[in-house]
């Protein structure tokens, strides 16, 4: 009979992200230290759990168009069917149509930052996604309908005491639908919250591992998104002759 745990090993697991985010808390001075350290330890959460269809980086998004997206803390994209990933000087940039999900990451979670992640998941939704038909055997399938991108913020602690009070509905409330709405997101002090989509509503979970609970709800929603697109990959080509 084995002597692993399941329970204690995802108790570790939070444990380890939550004492991690509480020691970029209270060790680093500078506020940009805290956040890029505070990134880090969500990067290197997904970057070791997800699937390895997925990765997960601080980038900027384009599209064939040539516009950009703000810089994002957590881009969760295609590594299996992206043709094209770029590197320059440090700086990663990915193209529109293998985004799955982006994420803000903070120290903590109040209105300004709710707003802040709103308008960087916009600054992406924005962008233009192409979809060609997929050839086989008998012909083509038509182009695949677009994912929709998941928006979302992670922190470790909150402003607001309740965490998941009043303040917070009206902060994840207040954007303008679709196009900078937060999917989901994470308090590892408290707990994880989700959009449903059925009831129109925000729902709050607390629990006692809610970074290890955050990733699993994370993963399941990848699962239910799908595959990204087929990439017309010509379209990003035309700007050679530019």
């Amino acid at each position: 009979m084995s002597n692993w745990s399941l329970p204690a090993l995802l108790a570790s697991l939070h444990e380890d992200i939550q004492h991690r985010l509480h020691t970029a808390r209270k060790s680093f001075g500078h506020p940009d230290a805290k956040g890029d350290s505070s990134e880090g330890v969500w990067l290197d959460l997904l970057k070791t759990y997800l699937p390895e269809r997925y990765r997960a980086d601080k980038a900027y998004v384009v599209d064939s168009q040539g516009s950009f997206s703000d810089q994002i803390d957590v881009v969760v994209y295609d590594r299996q069917y992206s043709p094209f990933i770029f590197r320059y000087e440090g700086e990663m940039i990915v193209p529109a149509e293998s985004v799955y999900a982006i994420f803000e990451a903070k120290q903590t979670i109040n209105a300004n930052y709710v707003a802040y992640a709103r308008k960087k998941a916009a600054s992406v939704r924005k962008l233009h996604r192409t979809s060609l038909p997929i050839p086989h055997a008998g012909g083509t399938h038509p182009p695949k309908p677009l994912i929709p991108i998941l928006g979302g913020i992670l922190t470790f602690e909150s402003d607001w005491t309740p965490c998941c009070g009043d303040p917070l509905w009206k902060a994840l409330n207040d954007g303008s639908g679709e196009e900078d709405r937060l999917n989901i997101g994470c308090v590892a002090a408290h707990g994880h919250f989700v959009w449903n989509q059925a009831h129109h509503e925000y729902e709050f979970t607390k629990e006692c591992k809610p970074a290890t609970a955050f990733l699993f709800k994370l993963i399941s929603m990848l699962q239910f998104s799908g595959t990204v697109p087929m990439i017309d990959v010509n379209a990003y080509g035309e700007w050679l002759t530019k």
